[in-house]
């Protein structure tokens, strides 16, 4: 947003209204305010416990080389990778949960479907 123009009060606020983490929209709107006291926007997210401190760091960067919008976006790139790992690893650990779950189930369909033929066939036999 801030490389479209868009002034920074108005994209953390844009930022707040949207997410649906209450921790995350407080930090976003005490930096607001710490920016309309004409602060930085790192100094409440590096005060803020639960904001990463890779994030504010970048952040504290951007702002003394006046490169905000792309280390923004460097942080972005980089949750997204994370994001994609971590979603590359749960379905790497589903898929012989579901194998698992799967043949079981067809195990006791064939069981089912057999049990019947053998009690018959026991009972016809000399039982």
């Amino acid at each position: 947003m801030l490389a479209a123009g868009v002034r920074i009060i108005e994209a953390l606020d844009i930022a707040a209204s949207t997410t649906k983490n209450y921790v995350i929209e407080t930090a976003l709107l005490q930096a607001k305010d710490s920016i309309s006291k004409g602060r930085t926007l790192s100094e409440p997210l590096k005060a803020s416990a639960y904001i990463p401190y890779m994030v504010s760091q970048m952040i504290s960067v951007g702002e003394q080389t006046g490169t905000l919008d792309q280390m923004l976006e460097k942080v972005a790139t980089f949750y997204e990778d994370e994001v994609e790992t971590a979603a590359g690893a749960i379905a790497s650990m589903i898929e012989p949960l579901l194998m698992i779950v799967l043949g079981s189930i067809i195990a006791v369909l064939v069981i089912a479907m057999y049990l019947p033929i053998f009690s018959m066939a026991g009972a016809a036999g000399g039982g």
